[in-house]
């Protein structure tokens, strides 16, 4: 009963706190922060939290634990500590930045769309072509690299092999480079795909229609080409995300029941054909299957990290930092999920169909720096969140900047429970907006001073258009 009582004032205070800081909860008005909130802390951490906290989870992963009752409160503590403490972060940042979050929000879903210099310029749709093939030609790439393509196996028949082996093989055995593979062919067609709908519905161009459904294919292949079964809900999620700022979509809470139903459908589908799963009682059990995958997939690793590192394996102080730093210093990057899965799971590294134990990012932290790796993560990640949130609500409403919002708002909630380190120094989110940034910056230089450089007559003069 203690845990039960903790984790309903947590759920107040947190659910008040992130309020506040996302200027809305509402499910029919998505926003980053409440995204984080839902998806993130609620649902794939804090339900779970309490029930293995209360012993009742039965679940395969927390079996594993030693000493498992004070390691079940250790956790619990942790996750309540990430409830309250991420949004304080959070609230601090807005307050030092006078950020009003309700007015700012509301403001942001009832402006219109700003065109980028000139909507209809001939250089942005050019410059923007040759990013998509690029694009295009990474997707090809993939397939070319890959050894057996899931989904062309599922396809074909895949032998042998089972899909689950499959998978890890396209993870982990790619025989390119696969930091071209994640920024042009996984990251960046996406997003190309979001910027090409918004120019579609802003110009009504039959050019950007066109662009727009060849790289919609080729989002949708990149998203499941592997038979991961989250990506393409992301995608697809993004895709309703842009229809809402753009105002193309109202949601109401009988789409979002709708919505939430042929996702479930689809899920399961999934589940039977890619994992082989026929057993009904799976489906309905909470801790197995689709549910089990929910809330408690990504929150068990948390416990098994705070059990193992300083136990049974050596904090790692700073290993699995991203490798750009660790190199600095000659040291080996490693990631605590990889070995969290090696030492706790260590025949399915044999077999080839395990992967990774991505979870909660204070565990990360915690593999890294102890205790103090929880306190400090936890306010850094409120704070980057915070500053990215107040950015983009006050950059202009222009197709690049709200594609940009909307793929940080679906892609910062999965890093929240996907490590830490992504947020110490992630390359792909760099150069996404270093690269549009840049774009949107030389078109409005172009719209506004080469103007008042033709009046000038310095254009003519050194024969530039």
């Amino acid at each position: 009963m203690l845990y039960v009582s903790i984790w309903l004032v947590v759920l107040f205070v947190s659910t008040a706190l992130f309020r506040y800081v996302s200027g809305s909860l509402s499910i029919v008005k998505p926003n980053l922060v409440s995204i984080v909130y839902y998806y993130s802390l609620l649902v794939s951490s804090f339900i779970g939290s309490l029930l293995i906290a209360l012993g009742v989870d039965h679940y395969y992963m927390t079996d594993k634990l030693f000493r498992p009752d004070e390691y079940r409160a250790i956790g619990f503590a942790v996750v309540c500590f990430v409830m309250v403490f991420l949004p304080l972060a959070m609230l601090f940042v807005s307050k030092l930045c006078g950020f009003e979050a309700a007015t700012e929000f509301s403001r942001y879903l009832e402006s219109p769309i700003q065109p980028i210099g000139t909507h209809r310029s001939n250089e942005f749709f050019y410059l923007f072509v040759a990013l998509s093939g690029m694009s295009v030609l990474a997707i090809l790439y993939t397939i070319w690299k890959t050894p057996h393509v899931p989904i062309f196996a599922l396809i074909t028949g895949h032998g042998d092999m089972s899909l689950a082996e499959l998978r890890i093989q396209a993870s982990l055995h790619f025989k390119g480079n696969v930091l071209f593979r994640n920024i042009f062919a996984l990251s960046l067609t996406p997003l190309l795909s979001l910027i090409a709908y918004i120019f579609s519905v802003l110009t009504n161009e039959f050019r950007w229609k066109i662009l727009f459904l060849i790289l919609f294919a080729g989002a949708v292949f990149v998203n499941v080409y592997d038979l991961a079964k989250s990506p393409i809900f992301f995608y697809l999620i993004m895709f309703l995300l842009v229809r809402i700022y753009i105002g193309k979509l109202r949601l109401s809470l009988g789409k979002v029941v709708a919505y939430g139903l042929i996702g479930g459908i689809v899920l399961v589908g999934m589940y039977v054909v890619i994992q082989g799963v026929h057993d009904v009682g799976s489906f309905l059990s909470y801790n197995k299957g689709p549910i089990g995958r929910i809330i408690f997939a990504q929150i068990a690793p948390t416990f098994l990290h705070l059990n193992l590192f300083g136990e049974a394996l050596p904090f790692l102080h700073g290993r699995s930092l991203p490798s750009i730093l660790t190199n600095l210093f000659d040291v080996d990057n490693v990631r605590s999920a990889r070995m969290v899965m090696a030492h706790v799971f260590p025949e399915r590294i044999e077999d080839g169909t395990g992967g990774v134990l991505n979870t909660l990012f204070v565990a990360e932290a915690y593999a890294n720096f102890g205790y103090l790796g929880i306190i400090a993560g936890t306010l850094y990640v409120g704070v980057v969140i915070q500053l990215l949130y107040i950015c983009f609500l006050r950059l202009p409403k222009n197709p690049v900047f709200i594609s940009l919002l909307v793929y940080f708002s679906v892609n910062i909630p999965r890093t929240i429970v996907g490590g830490f380190t992504d947020f110490l120094f992630n390359p792909i989110w760099i150069l996404l907006v270093v690269l549009f940034g840049g774009m949107v910056l030389f078109l409005r230089v172009k719209a506004d001073v080469w103007p008042l450089l033709r009046k000038t007559g310095l254009l003519k003069k050194f024969n530039v258009r």
